[in-house]
């Protein structure tokens, strides 16, 4: 037996290091100050972590414990715009439809910031000084390019992760078509099937954002970059173009299909955590609920409180008029004129209470987090977009069978309640089953993706290979303008030679008709 047990070991031994394990150096960037943005990167850059990848993270969110093989660099906020990364009121936001015109302009404010500050700072210093190798560095795609320089000052392959949408001015990186007519600007709030002047506005919107990045805050990085890192330094366009890949933060049964090239990855639910228990007081509000619960929560970033008080009386009473409990996020202690059906905490375990099967509906802003969260859950969105993708997010929801959209500028009792028993009815709660359906049905689990998809690009030194050729053309060849002008050309020449024949044959014929006729 001894003998026995000791060949068994060896063997197992021998298995074991037959497999061929590969740990690599992985550099996260993540210079923008947004919590839930971070919610989306966290999670990869500690799998990479516990699977024994050597992990260092640039960011303003440190772990609040000490973790294996993860190491923080930690940015912090100064005095600046950047103190607007709190929670917003209700009435910080206009609300007016020349905001979605705006948002670029405002994220480019954030990032210049990011620019001027955190690249300076000690952290990026300490990075550079470190003098470590990266096998993959992966920073964030979203306001701002300016950290490209420093990835391409560590000379490794580059990544970028998005915790939305992909915004249009990255997509000529990639070589991913962005045609207008389908694919709206994150924006906007359009769906896939747009009428005629709303493909017009998307049109505009899509040029007018991709020539402000582009000729206006992207020169504006350039010099940041140069500045920190010596003039020799290529322009963060040459660098961009020779990211290898990118993560979004998407998956086709939410945002609605659309062409991806293969350096597109989609992501989405990466953030969702493994089910947890319910704190016993609301577990025992959503168990004893007979008609089941519906989550009315703001997000992160909204301040709920601050609610106009003539729209949450709407609601108050819409919610008085169902048999349904409703648990609401308040940052207050008290809501005066909340009916018995009401229940209100400053803080709520989101993803825990949309997955409770007692829970038949949401009431949202339109986060892409929650909004993801609900479609994994299966559960029905009453969404009342206020900024940034939120409109977007909204529409496609809707357009995917699992939610709808409220008009947060047309809010009263009757259009609340039309609302709510909307996503109440069962047929609807069918759809937004099917939905989620749709949304789990993957060969790989999002981080598992995340995680093999970083190691590839490791694996293959870059995987330059991924990139379509379409990402360093120029412009005229990607539109085929040249193509056109010359069909053009071809088709003027042609006309004119023919045109010009058949004058002359005629002119030829008449003036033998006249000669015989002379005769």
């Amino acid at each position: 037996m001894p003998k026995i047990k000791m060949w068994s070991t060896l063997i197992v031994f021998l298995v074991l290091c037959s497999f061929k394990v590969e740990c690599y150096n992985v550099l996260g960037i993540f210079p923008h100050f947004g919590k839930s943005h971070f919610d989306i990167f966290a999670p990869v850059m500690k799998g990479l972590a516990e699977k024994g990848h050597d992990v260092t993270v640039l960011s303003y969110f440190p772990q609040k414990s000490p973790m294996k093989n993860y190491k923080d660099y930690t940015l912090k906020l100064n005095n600046s715009a950047l103190s607007m990364g709190d929670m917003i009121a209700f009435d910080q936001l206009p609300g007016i439809r020349m905001q979605r015109y705006l948002e670029p302009y405002i994220l480019g404010i954030f990032g210049k910031e990011a620019c001027e500050f955190a690249l300076f700072s000690t952290p990026v210093q300490q990075i550079l000084d470190s003098k470590k190798k990266f096998d993959v560095i992966i920073a964030e795609a979203f306001n701002t390019d300016c950290f490209l320089g420093l990835a391409h000052k560590l000379k490794a392959p580059i990544m970028q992760i998005s915790s939305s949408t992909i915004l249009t001015w990255f997509n000529p990186r990639f070589g991913q078509p962005m045609n207008p007519s389908y694919i709206s600007s994150c924006f906007m709030g359009f769906s896939d099937k747009m009428t005629f002047l709303e493909r017009l506005e998307n049109t505009i919107v899509v040029g007018l954002h991709t020539m402000y990045y582009n000729l206006y805050l992207l020169p504006k990085y350039n010099s940041a970059a140069k500045k920190r890192f010596g003039k020799d330094l290529p322009s963060l366009k040459k660098i961009g173009n020779n990211v290898s890949m990118i993560m979004i933060n998407s998956h086709w049964s939410i945002s609605r299909p659309k062409p991806l090239s293969p350096a597109f990855i989609e992501i989405s639910g990466v953030h969702m955590p493994k089910l947890k228990k319910l704190p016993l007081n609301i577990e025992k509000w959503i168990n004893e609920s007979k008609d089941g619960v519906i989550y009315f929560s703001m997000g992160s970033m909204i301040k709920g409180h601050t609610f106009p008080e003539h729209k949450k009386q709407a609601f108050l009473r819409a919610f008085g008029r169902l048999k349904q409990r409703v648990l609401w996020k308040w940052e207050n202690d008290t809501m005066p004129g909340k009916p018995d059906n009401v229940m209100i905490q400053k803080w709520m375990p989101q993803f825990d209470i949309l997955c409770h099967p007692n829970v038949k509906g949401f009431v949202s802003h339109g986060g892409l987090l929650g909004t993801t969260e609900a479609v994994h859950c299966g559960v029905p969105v009453v969404v009342m977009p206020q900024f940034g993708d939120q409109h977007t997010n909204a529409r496609a929801l809707e357009a995917g069978g699992g939610g709808i959209v409220l008009d947060f500028h047309n809010i009263e009792e009757d259009t609340v309640y039309r609302a709510l028993k909307t996503i109440l009815d069962p047929e609807f709660n069918k759809k937004a089953k099917q939905l989620s359906e749709r949304f789990r049905d993957r060969p790989m689990p999002p981080l598992e993706t995340a995680i093999y998809w970083i190691e590839y690009v490791a694996r293959h030194k870059g995987a330059d290979h991924m990139r379509t050729a379409a990402v360093n053309m120029p412009f005229y060849q990607y539109l085929l303008l040249d193509v056109i002008a010359f069909l053009i050309l071809a088709l003027a020449f042609t006309i004119f030679i023919v045109y010009h024949t058949i004058r002359i044959t005629c002119g030829m014929c008449c003036k033998k008709t006249q000669k015989v006729k002379k005769s």
